[in-house]
């Protein structure tokens, strides 16, 4: 799942993965997220950390505070590299952090870390 706000940054980052043969995905933000997780039970997400409404540190901690959810890894988006964001990811959960514009290599090395290849 890739939730983000930026409608590019979901239109890229799912043609990205579909090419590379993954099933995505997509929320605009982290309250359509959480509805979408209910519906289909991700094997992974991406979700960047500044989003009206409920952000990525919010919705990340909401998942992987829930019993059913909490073994989804977690991928922080950020166009933000302080040190700082990644700790507060980390406090919140997330598996990993992934800066914003990320490579088509990245995106799919994050990927394969932590689910192997498609």
């Amino acid at each position: 799942m890739v939730v983000d706000d930026s409608q590019t940054i979901r239109r890229t980052a799912e043609s990205l993965l579909t090419k590379a043969g993954y099933e995505v995905v997509t929320a605009q933000d982290g309250f359509e997220a959480l509805a979408v997780l209910a519906r289909s039970v991700p094997s992974l997400v991406f979700i960047d950390i500044m989003m009206p409404r409920l952000d990525g540190y919010q919705a990340c901690a909401l998942i992987k505070g829930s019993a059913q959810f909490a073994k989804i890894p977690v991928i922080m988006l950020s166009s933000k590299d302080g040190l700082f964001d990644r700790a507060r990811g980390r406090l919140v959960g997330s598996d990993q952090y992934l800066t914003k514009p990320f490579t088509r290599e990245e995106l799919l090395a994050a990927v394969e870390s932590h689910l192997g290849a498609a």
